[in-house]
């Protein structure tokens, strides 16, 4: 009996000690802080400085093709000595290691090291000028690291409240899913357009998803672009009152840029829409890309109405679905 008890005993510890391992990234906190908001952990002299210009000018510069003036990221400078476990929990947070002993320059990217899901990027220099050359090494990539946890966070959270019929509707139609979460409903559906909302009562958040033939040597230029995007919304998107619907404002010229997520080549398209005939309007991002059998062109676009607020937490959130695409898998290649 007291051999059998000693062998369950020793049983317990292992699996308790197994499990404890196991879930000790789970036993983590969620992050805390608001969504686009950057906890920059720097000395207040570095702050004030040259350095610190040069941190604002990356994190806090004017987002792109919004109808008003809004920093990228909203940034919190903390001294060194400030950065106390209050804080460590926050969502983003870049942390300027800068010491005469520093030996090797540059960035460190981690995940969840306080807190989950979290973003903490490291810089290390031996002094603030060989920071600030750094940091013009990295700028972009830095704040490419915040977007992307920031997207993340959006789509993780859609995926857990998801509604499941809008993304099978969408797969119909163009043969890959775009995921959509709670407060999203089907506006319009056809052959070739499909519109997906979240209206409330002062903002719209929305979707489009459309796809042509491609008839154009290069598709992807901002004419054809733009073009092809103005068909659709006269068509298919009008506006409160007769000879009303969305178009592509020319009070910014759109910019095209080509980018590569998830082994998926587009074109993003960024400008401003509005109402012909009318007052309203707001910010567009749109995906251009070629369908599996390169026949057509696919494209995914979010826009946001918020007369009476800024808008760039909305785009931000609105632009994140779309890189939660994915093409269906194919059955046949898998059996």
């Amino acid at each position: 009996m007291k051999t059998l008890f000693k062998l369950a005993a020793m049983a317990v510890m292992v699996v308790a000690a197994f499990s404890c391992k196991s879930s000790s990234r789970a036993l983590l906190p969620n992050v805390s802080g608001k969504a686009g908001e950057v906890i920059v952990v720097i000395d207040r002299d570095s702050w004030e400085g040259n350095l610190g210009n040069e941190v604002r000018g990356i994190l806090a510069r004017d987002c792109e093709f919004l109808p008003q003036r809004e920093p990228l990221y909203s940034l919190v400078n903390l001294a060194p000595g400030s950065f106390t476990d209050m804080f460590k929990y926050h969502r983003n947070i870049v942390i300027f290691n800068i010491d005469t002993t520093v030996q090797k320059q540059g960035v460190v990217y981690r995940t969840d090291v306080w807190a989950k899901p979290q973003c903490v990027i490291q810089l290390n220099a031996s002094c603030p000028d060989s920071a600030i050359v750094v940091l013009q090494k990295n700028g972009e990539n830095v704040a490419g690291a915040i977007e992307q946890a920031e997207r993340n966070r959006v789509i993780t959270n859609t995926l857990l409240y998801e509604e499941t019929p809008l993304s099978l509707v969408v797969e119909e139609m163009i043969g890959g899913k775009v995921h959509f979460p709670m407060g999203y409903n089907l506006k319009k559906k056809t052959d070739d357009f499909i519109w997906i909302a979240d209206e409330k009562q002062y903002t719209t958040q929305g979707v489009f998803i459309y796809k042509y033939p491609v008839t154009e040597e290069d598709p992807f230029t901002e004419e054809n672009i733009i073009a092809h995007r103005d068909a659709f919304l006269k068509n298919y998107v009008p506006g409160m009152f007769d000879n009303t619907y969305m178009i592509t404002s020319q009070y910014i010229t759109p910019g095209v840029k080509f980018l590569r997520y998830h082994d998926l080549d587009f074109a993003e398209t960024r400008g401003l829409w509005e109402v012909y005939n009318d007052f309203m309007g707001g910010p567009f991002v749109s995906h251009s890309f070629y369908s599996k059998d390169g026949k057509d062109i696919i494209v995914l676009e979010a826009w946001v109405y918020a007369a009476k607020y800024d808008k760039r937490q909305y785009m931000r959130q609105t632009e994140s679905l779309l890189y939660s695409f994915e093409w269906s898998k194919d059955e046949t290649s898998e059996n």
